[in-house]
């Protein structure tokens, strides 16, 4: 009796890439994936030569329905298929192929596709007791072309390609009978043609508790990457000397087992005896420890960055002090520093910190005083003329559509409005206005109009992005930009601004300031809007600065475009952020921050350093905000480690920047308010060079050009916080309460 055909929800699975988890998937996933349009412009982009593309392609498996755990292995597949894919490698050769084999085929065919590189992938179903060989002679003799034999085992993966590059589709592909899954009796020779007998046998020697990962980080990824270090994946000819030489470098993470080399290592068509064969091979030889290429590899992987850029890297963590890990950034974050060099990660998500705090504009969060905050930001990205500062423009560009999009027809009715106002006849009455809320505004807005966008903002905020600082300074030029001034300090914690003119040719009004922008400048046009007289004003320290790296005599940086994958990601992180409204709830930031700006209060106060404790402390509420972004992006109910390092990351490197660029002018304002002496840094702690006896003759060894009274206020201060008491009038000691500053973050 034939048995009954029944339409399941899964006749394949589906992986985001090569090495990803591979869950079921039906009909209408498969058709839904191949319809995206970022699909077909990835496929587009490596025909013309854009090779590292195809590793970042979605991939499918046509002889296996579903995995133990979605993990892709012929060791765990659970539903593996009676069917088998055949890749022709001939390019342009598909409509041929498909019309010898729509006239007469000697297997039912259930796909004919183009592939990504123009070859032809044919799926048929294999009858019992056919072996791979036979079928693929039957299809050679068919088609007149000869299908790639590595093609055949259980748990191989075919690139995903787009709906257009499809020739024919049976209804049969996704339907799935009791014959369709693979049965030991039905089809004895099955097994033995795939090389997996051994590997499927419920009895088999793998060890199914070996872990798939290293360091977190799962070996089909350091695979991935290896070949794309060492001239992709082996051709005919060149298996097993590549497959050996992988497995040299992967046994120095595997501890040198075979039985993990065994599970981890890919086939390429050979069976398990020759792949032992090959791994009994690289096992003998002297073990070398880990390779500079495979540490490179993992170094790269746990950053989630190319291993081209890991010595980069390095370079920028020595200069900044900081470490971005894109691999541990959230939906929105990760998309934007695609294509990005790793030594301008910082200066792209210093950039958009400010337009993200702008959409999630609704959101209220308790600082650790226990203050209520909004996510007020205020960006500068700082470099020398061609220091492609565009590359920040270019992902703010991304983020800033949905606010285009809006204000766009926003401004059209503005415009209508204005049209029918200076078209009126002369005793005509004027049509209202239509209040339009337009969020954009360019940062040369005036003060009148900036007062009118903010009274029609309907308490949310607006944003601005400026691509020369230089010209935002010659158009605010005197009286103006001290007027700019006031409004940008306010708009960090929405503080109230206002004007009152007697005429109707000026908006008047108070408002509540809602106000976040982005600027890119030179070094020089920074420090003609932030001289020794305005420094002091409290602006410098509610901005984020970044630095874009030294181009001096450097090689041309390699950029990449987003794909429209990434792309669409940035916009449904712009929607996440938009969607929350409230009170957020973040007690584990709040605990991480607090703990952060006391310990630079401790670094500060031995130093006795004005600078530090200054800008340190809206560092900590900068890092903070930051931290509540990377939170509602994560999606998760409490806030995560990553979270955290992120909030002390941008913490530190915005402390740092202020320090470089204003400190010095800052410093120079308390020298001369208090006549104390010139900061020392982190790495010349005054009180830690005391010795635990001091008098104040020791003290004034070390703080040479400071006064008496500046001497005086420096034990009073210790004095004052338990740090020391005094033996007599001219000798201290130190005390238990002796703080030890906590090593950096």
């Amino acid at each position: 009796m034939e048995s009954t055909i029944v339409r399941t929800i899964h006749f394949t699975c589906i992986g985001k890439g090569h090495g990803a988890p591979c869950p079921p998937a039906n009909k209408e996933d498969w058709e839904r994936l191949r319809r995206e349009p970022w699909l077909a412009e990835m496929c587009a982009r490596i025909e013309k030569g854009d090779e590292e593309l195809k590793h970042r392609l979605p991939v499918w498996t046509p002889h296996c329905a579903e995995f133990k755990n979605n993990h892709r292995s012929i060791a765990d597949a659970i539903k593996p298929l009676n069917r088998l894919m055949l890749d022709f490698d001939e390019k342009g050769h598909t409509d041929e192929i498909k019309a010898r084999l729509l006239e007469k085929s000697p297997l039912v065919p259930l796909l004919i596709e183009e592939s990504v590189r123009r070859g032809t992938h044919v799926l048929v179903e294999l009858p019992n007791g056919m072996t791979v060989e036979q079928a693929q002679e039957l299809m050679k003799e068919a088609t007149g072309f000869t299908p790639d034999a590595a093609v055949k085992d259980v748990s191989r993966c075919i690139y995903m390609v787009p709906e257009s590059h499809t020739r024919y589709v049976s209804a049969k592909l996704f339907e799935v009978s009791e014959d369709d899954i693979f049965s030991i009796e039905k089809n004895p020779k099955f097994l033995d043609s795939l090389d997996n007998k051994n590997s499927l046998d419920k009895n088999n020697s793998l060890d199914q508790n070996i872990s798939l990962e290293f360091k977190g980080i799962p070996y089909a990824d350091i695979i991935s990457e290896w070949w794309r270090r060492n001239g992709g994946e082996p051709a005919k000819g060149e298996r097993n000397v590549k497959l050996h030489k992988l497995a040299v470098n992967l046994r120095a993470i595997c501890d040198n087992k075979k039985e993990v080399l065994f599970q981890i290592m890919p086939r390429f068509g050979l069976s398990d005896t020759e792949i032992k064969s090959v791994i009994d091979s690289a096992c003998k030889e002297e073990p070398k420890g880990i390779s500079k290429l495979m540490q490179q590899i993992i170094d790269a992987l746990e950053l989630g960055i190319s291993s081209d850029e890991i010595d980069d890297a390095e370079a920028t963590a020595a200069e900044t002090g900081v470490k971005v890990n894109v691999k541990n950034l959230p939906i929105g974050l990760r998309e934007s520093l695609v294509g990005v060099p790793v030594s301008m990660h910082l200066p792209v998500l210093v950039g958009i910190m400010p337009i993200a705090g702008a959409y999630a504009d609704q959101v209220d969060v308790e600082y650790c005083d226990g203050n209520i905050h909004q996510l007020g930001l205020m960006a500068i990205i700082r470099g020398a003329q061609a220091s492609n500062k565009s590359v920040v423009k270019n992902a703010i560009d991304v983020w800033k559509r949905q606010f285009d999009e809006e204000d766009a027809l926003a401004r059209k009715r503005e415009e209508e409005w204005k049209e029918r106002k200076k078209s009126r006849k002369a005793n005509e009455k004027a049509p209202d206005d239509p209040h339009v809320l337009i969020r954009q505004v360019p940062v040369t807005v005036s003060c009148s109009t900036l007062l009118k966008r903010f009274k029609n903002s309907a308490g949310h905020t607006l944003y601005s992005f400026g691509e020369e600082l230089d010209t935002l300074r010659k158009t605010n030029g005197a009286g103006s930009w001290s007027s700019k001034y006031d409004i940008y300090r306010l708009g960090f914690d929405r503080g109230e601004w206002g004007q009152d003119y007697n005429s109707d040719a000026a908006e008047s009004g108070v408002v509540k300031v809602a106000y976040n922008w982005t600027m890119l400048g030179t070094d020089g046009a920074l420090r003609k809007c932030f001289k020794s007289d305005n420094v002091e004003n409290g602006l410098s320290s509610r901005i984020l600065v970044a630095e874009m790296p030294d181009s001096s005599f450097s090689k041309m940086p390699k950029f990449k475009r987003r794909s429209a994958e990434d792309e669409a990601k940035i916009q449904e992180a712009v929607t996440r952020l938009r969607s929350f409204s409230g009170l957020i709830d973040v007690p584990r930031l709040r605990k991480a921050i607090e703990d952060w700006v006391e310990a630079k209060r401790v670094e500060a106060a031995k130093d006795i350093d004005h600078v530090k404790d200054t800008y340190r402390k809206r560092a900590a509420v900068i890092g903070f905000r930051c931290g509540v972004i990377f939170h509602l992006l994560s999606g998760k109910e409490k806030e995560s480690k990553a979270c955290l390092d992120f909030a002390l990351m941008m913490a530190d490197y915005c402390l740092q920047q202020q320090i470089k660029v204003f400190g010095s002018v800052l410093q120079n304002q308390y020298v001369s308010a208090q006549d104390e002496c010139q900061r020392y840094g982190v790495n010349h702690s005054i009180f830690d060079q005391l010795a635990p006896s001091f008098s104040r003759d020791d003290l004034r060894a070390l703080k040479h050009d400071c006064s008496d009274s500046g001497l005086r206020n420096i034990i009073m201060r210790w004095k004052r916080d338990g740090w020391i008491e005094p033996v007599d009038r001219q000798h201290w000691k130190k005390t238990s309460q002796c703080p030890i500053v906590p090593t950096s973050h």
